[in-house]
């Protein structure tokens, strides 16, 4: 397998500026505005990571229609129209405003004629764009037309920027102002909890001296792991240089009201089944990997997810607008959560053990600690000396887990009916990424893996729907 050589080579370039003025910027001043602490952290070895999603259309791709909405939409975002530029002297980064060619952005996939599977080849595409970055001479992201019919679509967009752009949420937030109702056209799509998001209930949940006792432990089992704690060597587990391997994507579908049906059986949360469903799907996974070489799973195998908690307290789509007003940047902490990998008996005990645990981590302020000390540590050492003492971190768990909401709603994308949307990331230093999201009557599980180290994915995304199935029939 081909190593990624180089994401992002950022050296002194040379721009263009607009002559006009766009919305962050105010003409006849020095438009040059530096990178965040945080999004420099982004561009270091191990944290270098690009956000990818890939939209399914139910209509043809028109380009030029796409082209001239990006254009309105996007392009006017200083972020998305703005270079990442390194001075040569101190190593710092900043952001400078730049002419943007919409042609160099927007790449219309080659069709071979004779394509026996579009499903495979739309895969393959995906695959080799996590070989490589977006070249530093233009702002990090670009726009991919596959104009070819799958088992699943019409056509496929795939939208990818670096990561020092936004987070998940933020760019959520943007592609979510790009869309709109099918059943009304003048209105962006409801999106359920974006308006009680982050930590800003997690101290409510419980007493003061509990929520006091769960972010001791929390960051303890932080600092252990840093030092020395890690995850039991498994099928899952990525080895050294992971982050820079490249990724094949992906997904299966499950029916929401399935999820729900649990849900209310149990009296649990959404993501406590997801959660429960996918240690039960691991645990599946890595006994059929050890019963392929006749051997024995070990016990009480130590496997920790790694999961990003979004700490803005509030995020409405209609609120959205191009300036960089909070809504951007990357504002996120993160948690620890063990998982139980072992057999159960009644498979709703996984979704038992998903809900305790994540009870005392919502009643603990683990990600608000670990984002500001990861600042305190930014502010004190700088990128180099973080961004090699967080990837000893989480290169020390085994896999990323997130959960995204989705539109409730039937949407379109600049005018084409969009059938799913699967959002994920490569560049990190996990052989496993897994991203949950909703839309319609449909939950998503998106996969990113290392080959190298998990190289039957599709029988993972079986894993998957067996355990929900399991886990139905038992609720």
């Amino acid at each position: 397998m081909d190593a990624i050589q180089d994401f992002n080579t950022l050296g002194s370039i040379r721009t263009t500026k607009y002559g006009e003025t766009f919305e962050g910027f105010k003409k006849g001043e020095d438009d040059e505005e530096p990178l965040s602490p945080m999004a420099q952290l982004l561009h270091e070895p191990g944290s270098n990571m690009y956000i990818i999603c890939f939209i399914g259309l139910k209509t043809k791709i028109r380009p030029d229609v796409i082209k001239e909405n990006l254009v309105n939409a996007v392009v006017k975002n200083r972020r998305f129209s703005s270079l990442q530029v390194r001075d040569k002297a101190n190593g710092s980064m900043k952001w400078i405003p730049t002419h943007v060619n919409i042609d160099d952005h927007v790449i219309i996939a080659e069709l071979d004629p004779n394509i026996k599977s579009p499903d495979k080849f739309v895969e393959n595409y995906i695959l080799n764009l996590s070989r490589s970055g977006i070249e530093s001479t233009k702002p990090l992201w670009d726009f991919h037309l596959i104009d070819v019919k799958t088992s699943e679509a019409e056509g496929t967009c795939i939208f990818r920027c670096h990561h020092s752009i936004g987070d998940g949420m933020s760019l959520t937030n943007l592609l979510m102002s790009c869309t709109r109702k099918v059943s009304d056209p003048d209105s962006v799509p409801t999106i359920p909890g974006m308006d009680r998001l982050g930590a800003a209930k997690v101290a409510n949940l419980w007493s003061r001296l509990g929520v006091f006792w769960n972010t001791f432990v929390a960051l303890l089992m932080f600092a252990l792991t840093g030092l020395f704690l890690e995850d039991t060597k498994s099928p899952i587990k990525g080895s050294k240089g992971v982050e820079g391997r490249p990724r094949r994507f992906v997904t299966r579908s499950v029916s929401l009201e399935d999820i729900k049906f649990v849900k209310r059986a149990m009296n649990v949360t959404f993501t406590d089944v997801v959660l429960g469903v996918t240690q039960a799907a691991m645990y599946r996974y890595i006994r059929e990997r050890y019963n392929d070489k006749n051997m024995d799973s070990p016990h009480n195998m130590r496997i920790r997810a790694t999961i990003p908690f979004n700490l803005r307290t509030t995020m409405k789509i209609d609120d959205f607008t191009h300036k960089d007003n909070g809504t951007w940047g990357n504002k996120i902490g993160y948690l620890l959560l063990p998982f139980d990998i072992r057999f159960k008996k009644d498979p709703l005990d996984y979704v038992r053990h998903a809900n305790s645990t994540m009870k005392r981590k919502k009643a603990s302020l683990e990600p608000l600690f670990t984002y500001y000390f990861t600042k305190l540590v930014l502010m004190l050492f700088g990128t180099k000396v973080t961004g090699e003492l967080t990837h000893k971190v989480v290169h020390k768990t085994t896999l990323i887990f997130s959960n995204i909401p989705g539109p409730q709603d039937e949407i379109t994308l600049f005018g084409h009916k969009v059938a799913y949307l699967a959002p994920s990331c490569y560049g990190q230093p996990y052989a496993l990424m897994i991203n949950v999201v909703s839309y319609m009557d449909k939950v998503m599980f998106v996969m990113s893996v290392d080959e190298e180290t998990i190289p039957d994915p599709q029988k993972l995304c079986d894993a998957f729907e067996e355990s929900l199935r399991n886990i139905k029939a038992s609720a």
